[in-house]
């Protein structure tokens, strides 16, 4: 399994992984991990800035001899180098092991955009903010332009992979329209613990209110997620939003949201939660908020509906999906949809509460794995036919 982040790395396709590794373990798998120095994989060495990734995968490939190569692919945890004069230079580090891998390739897809969202994308970093406002535009500036000529070529990366693996697997029919191709098979989500005693001893744990509704936002601290919104909104009754963010190891952003004395908004401040404290605090809500500017899947999104919440998101083309389902609400991202949205989750919560509830055994770690399990059965049988075929092919 072929992961740049992994825990204690904080980060959503580094926990997702994680979680995939465990429950295929459990059903008897044999897994072995490749990471970055920093994650607690069986092997290590991969990182964004190393461009020897494929070198380092082929090495270890040669070594370990698996039935299968599982890469989780979210180009930008492997480097993703966009060339501003020639798209088609446009690669990431561990783009030659597609081409030299000897063995079969299964590869998750994390990461895939509208245009729209592809451009949300250039931001501003805090390496340039000693040099002041001229830098911060020229380096945006510079970005844009890299963005704008390069965005057919970053979804090829995507196609490219997707032709050169055995099986490509997506969260969603979205993504395998965008990409072209893929199995759909949901993030998987449980909770970690069980619901306690009541939604009220939940929430004494974070001191929140015992009455009224909850709407949690939850994620790291980029702008990407949409935290400005919240500044804006007027937050109805009965509800009050609950904000917690953290900082994930890459993140080199100049963002810091705060939200001091904004009418209807709790910020916990609590920074990063660890698997039973998130899980915990999802029970003391009743709905999660995703104001996101970009999103090709959402974890959170996953992780509220297995603990039986709806959502209100950004009309992004992933929420959406979901919410044709009647898993939540997606709707424009501006604070007046937002707050309506609220209203209308609260007149219509029953039935937003059934659907999820009827939907999340779709998610559940066990039948994820299981889906994996017949992926992997499926190419290691096609592999011994086409070698059996060979072998009688070459002794006619």
């Amino acid at each position: 399994m072929v992961t740049t982040e992994y825990p204690p790395m904080h980060g959503g396709v580094g926990r997702y992984t994680f979680n995939l590794v465990r429950e295929l373990r459990k059903v008897g798998l044999v897994v072995q991990v490749v990471c970055n120095e920093h994650g607690d994989g069986d092997y290590l060495g991969l990182a964004p800035s190393n461009d020897k990734n494929y070198e380092v995968l082929l090495e270890i490939v040669n070594k370990v001899s698996p039935d299968i190569v599982h890469i989780q692919y979210e180009h930008g945890l492997y480097g993703l180098l966009l060339d501003p004069f020639d798209p088609r230079k446009t690669r990431t580090n561990v783009d030659r092991f597609y081409d030299k891998c000897p063995l079969p390739i299964v590869t998750t897809f994390h990461t895939s955009f509208t245009f729209k969202q592809w451009m949300s994308l250039v931001i501003p970093t805090k390496n340039y903010d000693k040099f002041g406002r001229v830098a911060i535009i020229g380096h945006k500036l510079k970005k844009y332009c890299a963005h704008i000529v390069n965005y057919n070529s970053f979804n090829d990366l995507n196609k490219t992979k997707l032709r050169k693996s055995n099986e490509g697997i997506v969260f969603s029919k979205y993504m395998r329209d965008k990409i072209g191709g893929g199995k759909v098979i949901y993030h998987g989500a449980e909770p970690v613990i069980p619901f306690p005693s009541s939604k009220k001893q939940a929430r004494a744990r974070f001191a929140l209110p015992e009455n009224g509704r909850i709407a949690l936002a939850v994620g790291f601290r980029t702008a990407t997620k949409g935290w400005d919104i919240f500044n804006k909104m007027n937050v109805p009754s009965p509800w009050k939003v609950v904000l917690n963010s953290s900082k994930n190891h890459y993140n080199v952003e100049n963002f810091n949201p705060r939200f001091d004395g904004k009418k209807g908004i709790i910020s916990l401040d609590m920074d990063f939660l660890n698997d039973t404290e998130l899980s915990l605090l999802f029970y003391a809500a009743d709905a999660v908020i995703l104001p996101y500017k970009v999103s090709s899947g959402s974890g959170v999104m996953f992780d509220a509906i297995a603990h039986g919440l709806p959502f209100v998101a950004s009309d992004l083309e992933f929420f959406r999906e979901f919410s044709l389902m009647g898993l939540g609400l997606a709707v424009k991202r501006n604070d007046k949809s937002f707050t309506q949205a609220l209203k209308d989750l609260d007149t219509n919560y029953e039935s937003y509460l059934k659907n999820v509830n009827a939907f999340k055994s779709n998610i559940r770690w066990d039948s994820i794995a299981r889906k994996h399990v017949e992926i992997y059965e499926g190419i290691i049988k096609n592999t011994i036919t086409q070698v059996k075929n060979e072998s009688q092919s070459s002794s006619i």
